[in-house]
């Protein structure tokens, strides 16, 4: 017959024997934060965070900054001539303040992020959309001078592949010069914040890697006011670790603050337009959520290994959960990219992270 009885430890037994008076207590589990030196953030629809309490949990438990993903975009903040719309930044605002998280500004100025009206004037009129650039940077870091952290001030301004600028709106119309321009602007709004240069592929192109770091080379030499470069890292799992770790170090000899901004590894892969997936896997196996968390864990020490820890700006996680990745509804795919499964349970990924953080 089974024995059904509770077990017991042994210190257990010893205390109920002795009337000690001694409490088994549970031991809280630490989240992400906790165990990191440096910032541990996610990126958040703040109208989604609000309606979802176990979203909330995750990110009070394991965040201490917060970037928002589309709620701070030039599209969602001016989408018409005339017309601002503040609320959902604004509420992102109050949610930080209130949880005492670091609020991360993306982005400033993007191509996808413009909005058409500014598109179809800008063409016509690169006067008026180098005064417009002036103004609304301006008025948008004014507005929140002090309770943005950082902003990341131009993002993918050079082209998917290669070490050539991305011949956007912005530089069609203005020259390279909107980069420095942009900071310029920012800086003056809000002297305190960090301002970055946000891009993908940083770390498996190498051409793409070499054209951006010439780039902040001239900036600083010019005397832009750039104080750091966010790397967005949607990683694969065929990137090689080694290429990734020789990578950061080139970022971290620039001497500016290191963000990995957009942190995902897929299994999958695509060519980075939208719709270019290609399927490799239908499902997901334990062996390939196991491989992973490597990933995962080898990320977290490269990050803290090769960038000085005055430089160590943070990771953010880019919709951290299966549910939500912008991944599969972007390439047309199926993976399981981020630290959560679909039911927002920690996978692999999220254990082996954590150990990288503290290893």
């Amino acid at each position: 017959m089974q024995n059904t009885a509770p077990a017991y430890s042994a210190l257990m037994i010893l205390c109920l024997t002795l009337f000690t008076g001694c409490v088994s207590e549970p031991t809280e589990e630490k989240g992400l934060k906790e165990y990191s030196s440096f910032p541990v953030g996610g990126a958040v629809e703040i109208k989604q965070v609000l309606q979802d309490s176990m979203l909330e949990s995750i990110i009070l438990e394991n965040f201490n900054s917060i970037t928002a993903t589309s709620d701070m975009k030039m599209y969602a903040i001016n989408p018409k001539e005339g017309i601002y719309k503040w609320n959902k930044a604004d509420s992102l605002v109050d949610f930080s303040q209130k949880n005492n998280l670091r609020l991360f500004g993306h982005t400033l100025v993007w191509h996808s992020g413009t909005p058409r009206w500014v598109f179809q004037k800008g063409v016509e009129d690169s006067l008026w959309l180098g005064d417009f650039l002036k103004s609304y940077i301006q008025d948008y870091v004014g507005r929140y001078k002090g309770k943005v952290a950082a902003w990341d001030v131009v993002n993918e301004g050079f082209d998917t592949q290669g070490g050539e600028y991305r011949e956007t709106l912005w530089y069609n119309g203005l020259g390279k010069e909107y980069i420095a321009q942009a900071f310029r602007y920012a800086h003056e709004a809000d002297p305190e914040a960090d301002l970055f240069y946000n891009d993908f592929n940083l770390e498996r192109d190498t051409a793409k890697l070499n054209g951006v770091l010439k780039m902040i080379e001239e900036l600083k030499a010019d005397n832009v006011p750039i104080t750091g470069l966010g790397v967005q890292m949607h990683l694969r799992m065929d990137i090689p670790d080694s290429l990734v770790r020789e990578s950061v170090r080139k970022m971290a000899a620039t001497g500016l603050k290191i963000h990995f901004s957009e942190l995902d590894i897929i299994f999958n892969r695509h060519d980075d337009t939208r719709g270019g997936g290609e399927q490799l896997y239908s499902r997901v196996t334990p062996e390939m959520l196991e491989q992973q968390g490597q990933k995962y864990e080898a990320v977290a020490k490269i990050y803290r290994e090769e960038i000085p820890t005055d430089q160590q700006f943070g990771i953010t996680f880019w919709d951290f959960t299966d549910r939500d990745t912008w991944i599969n509804p972007f390439f047309g795919l199926k993976d399981w990219p981020t630290i959560y499964n679909s039911k927002l349970e920690p996978k692999p990924a999220y254990y082996d992270f954590r150990k990288g953080l503290s290893d």
